[in-house]
């Protein structure tokens, strides 16, 4: 393996190292004694346990999809059909599902994911492909519902337990920290450990993650009270439901623009996270050179876990609307690197013809035909890894901003709301990924978060100027409290 590989890996370790020391010698979010600082850590461990083990199940899918996909014989076009399918769920009957939650209740919505996520990965045993669509269905409900009912759950119970709004953001960034980084790089070594060493197959890494569900449904059943989002309207019938959460919803939206920007920040920034995701591979192989796929998911994890740790130390230290703007301006930066150097489907088409050519020649000489990752690839590597160090910023920071602005009895529904437009662009991306150079790609990605970092700028402004007429009062942020004078004109509750 070549060495770029290591020293990028060895030097994020090396950064998560430190700033877990600075968080450790700064004291973190959370000060105080007393039994309430003690009910605190139970809730917020409890939490992160359950979400790292939600997280699990996610992960040790990742890795074996498409790969399990072309087990069973599908090209590219009926594979990019499934995926599609996924991503139209979540968008369409996922957000449907997960407004309910609101009504219902969270812990029902947590538990519905378990069951309908452990349904999706059993479908993965048959080869038919009207089974495996049905399969993607249900994931793409149940990916819409770990991104709200959960962190709407959590919320609720953090405030009517009278708990400190600033240490929502600490538990935000450990769950964050092992849920999408720890946890992510310990699934992709088991589900790599059961294909590759136990040649389990493909099917295996789903089977372990519906182990893992299964055993944080039980957490959740035994230890997780319910909580609601509306308690009234108790008669009312789940069409009635629907229509006036959406309406509420929608209220809530239009009359407060710091929700609408909230949301178009959001819907932005994992619209071209989501689209990251399907073209950094071309992007680092553009004439298909061996990389090495494993070791570079290792460290865009161990990235993602230095965002997560830096998020803390920056919530500590200023308030999480000023350094926002710097994340997504950034994340521009980074994913215009590749529309920088060119990479294009064109441009991969004429250097695969120049490279089985050289190919040809190399082979008729005795040498060496497959090559690494090339210079300009290690240098694209290089920004996805900071991209992905924003990434981790980017998750606990954006939940924070969200508990302090989404009103409490339609949280589910409008952070489902905010998932339509993100989900609707990567089903046009994926099913016209084909017809644009990757270049054009990340730079309309590159453009998204510039066009984020231009609303964050406004909703910093907003923020500043104090909630309008009939909103919600803006909640103290931990900077804010620990130094008044950051506050400026804006309120406090």
């Amino acid at each position: 393996m070549e060495q770029v590989y290591w020293v990028i890996f060895g030097a994020l370790a090396f950064i998560v190292a430190g700033l877990v020391l600075t968080q450790a010698k700064e004291g973190g979010l959370v000060s105080g004694a007393g039994s309430q600082l003690q009910a605190f850590f139970a809730l917020r461990n409890n939490y992160v346990f359950v979400y790292a083990l939600m997280m699990a199940g996610d992960w040790l899918q990742g890795p074996y999809v498409y790969a399990l996909y072309q087990h069973y014989g599908y090209d590219v076009k009926d594979i990019g059909r499934l995926f599609i399918a996924g991503f139209g769920s979540s968008m369409i009957f996922g957000t449907v599902v997960g407004s309910l939650a609101d009504k219902h209740g969270r812990k029902k919505a947590a538990l519905l994911y378990v069951v309908l996520y452990a349904a999706s990965c059993a479908t993965k045993h048959s080869p038919d492909y009207g089974v495996l669509m049905i399969g993607r269905l249900l994931g793409g409900i149940a990916t819409s519902l770990l991104f709200s009912a959960f962190e709407s759950w959590l919320v609720a119970e953090h405030f009517s337990r009278g708990f400190d709004e600033k240490w929502l953001g600490d538990t935000f960034s450990k769950a964050v920290f092992v849920g999408n980084g720890l946890m992510a790089i310990l699934a992709g070594l088991v589900a790599s450990y059961l294909v590759d060493s136990l040649k389990m197959g493909p099917v295996a890494p789903f089977d372990a993650a519906i182990v893992v569900l299964l055993a944080g449904g039980v957490v959740i059943y035994a230890s997780w009270p319910e909580n609601y989002g509306d308690h009234a309207h108790a008669a009312e019938g789940v069409v009635d439901v629907l229509r006036r959460q959406f309406a509420v919803a929608a209220g809530a939206i239009i009359g407060d623009q710091r929700i609408a920007l909230l949301g178009a920040m959001q819907s932005l920034f994992e619209a071209s996270m989501y689209t990251f995701v399907f073209l950094w591979t071309p992007a680092l192989a553009p004439a298909g050179e061996r990389i090495y796929h494993g070791m570079i998911f290792a460290c865009f994890m161990t990235a993602s876990m230095a965002g997560s740790s830096l998020s803390g130390i920056l919530m500590k230290r200023y308030k999480v609307e000023s350094y926002m703007k710097y994340v997504f301006g950034l994340s521009a930066l980074t994913l215009a690197v590749p529309f920088l150097f060119h990479v294009s489907i064109a441009e991969q088409t004429s250097s695969d013809s120049h490279r089985r050519s050289l190919q040809a020649a190399e082979l008729a000489a005795g040498k060496e035909v497959v090559h690494g990752i090339s210079l300009q690839g290690q240098m694209q590597l290089v920004a996805f890894c900071v991209f992905e160090v924003l990434v981790g910023v980017f998750w606990p920071s954006m939940m924070t901003l969200r508990a302090r602005f989404i009103p409490e009895e339609t949280r589910s529904t409008i952070i489902n709301v905010f998932r339509i437009p993100l989900n609707f662009f990567v089903c046009v991306v994926l099913y016209n990924v084909h017809l644009f150079p990757l270049s054009s790609m990340f730079a309309l990605c590159a453009t998204f978060l510039a066009i984020a970092c231009v609303l964050q700028i406004r909703l910093e402004r907003l923020i500043r100027a104090g909630p309008p007429a009939g909103a919600a009062p803006v909640k103290a942020t931990p900077a804010e409290e620990d130094h008044p004078l950051l506050a400026g004109t804006a309120e406090k509750a």
